[in-house]
């Protein structure tokens, strides 16, 4: 099983990595915030060399699923090119949310550009890693808060190659329960290639996207590392930064 942590700076990753005594690392390739192409790293060769695993997030904005053009064409050219920057740097995927439609009569079109992203792509011979895509907190119009509505998106990309990521505080906060979510969703997607293991400050079904350390969140620990154990699947917390070790120090005893 390996245990990791999302990499405060991007500009040297892998010494926080080492410090934190984690298996992998997860990073961005540009600003989360931004739009920009990304560009060579200047530790590519060492991220690259080191025995700790890599997978990238894509940034904040990209929504793939949206009916508007202005949003989804750039959206669809980020996940192409950042795709291709995590591959660079020898990454084992690259997590991007699920996005959201304005209005419910907008869902069946965006489950539809999810599909064509990945068609198109296939076309020019994929990406350059594998996309997972991730589960999110709120939003009643998007195309991975709830699990009836992640089954819709896998029926029309799963045949794709399509990735997942489960994020806990997402699903928590999106109401959907803990207890046996590894089957549940596994029983959709028949996978989960990443966990993002994170306690939430907020009650369960808020739609509020506040992430916690164990000892301070709303999730009983003891199910988050049930979450753990039974995944199958590399581990990546992103709690906040004064409490990740004691999160990761919880993990190895209670894990192993």
């Amino acid at each position: 099983m390996r245990i990791g942590a999302h990499a405060r700076s991007d500009d040297d990753p892998i010494s926080f990595g080492e410090k934190l005594g984690a298996d992998l690392i997860q990073m961005f390739v540009i600003d989360p915030q931004g739009w920009e192409k990304p560009k060579p790293h200047p530790r590519a060769a060492e991220i690259v060399a080191s025995p700790i695993d890599v997978v990238v997030h894509s940034s904040y904005q990209i929504n793939v699923a949206s009916t508007n053009n202005r949003l989804r064409m750039p959206s669809r050219q980020a996940v192409d090119l950042q795709a291709k920057a995590a591959a660079e740097l020898g990454a084992f995927g690259l997590v991007v949310h699920g996005g959201h439609v304005r209005n419910q009569d907008e869902v069946s079109a965006g489950i539809e550009n999810w599909r064509k992203l990945f068609e198109r792509q296939e076309e020019k011979g994929g990406f350059a890693v594998p996309i997972l895509i991730e589960n999110t907190a709120g939003g009643d119009h998007a195309m991975a808060r709830y699990f009836d509505s992640i089954a819709r998106l896998w029926d029309a990309v799963g045949d794709y190659g399509a990735g997942f990521c489960l994020d806990t505080c997402h699903a928590w906060a999106g109401g959907e329960e803990l207890v046996g979510v590894v089957d549940r969703i596994k029983a959709i997607t028949g996978r989960i290639d990443l966990v993002h293991l994170n306690s939430s400050r907020d009650e369960f079904d808020s739609a509020r996207d506040r992430h916690a350390n164990f000892s301070d969140g709303t999730i009983d620990p003891e199910l988050l590392a049930e979450v753990c154990r039974t995944a199958g699947a590399p581990v990546i917390l992103e709690t906040p930064e004064e409490g990740v070790a004691d999160d990761l120090a919880y993990l190895r005893e209670h894990v192993g």
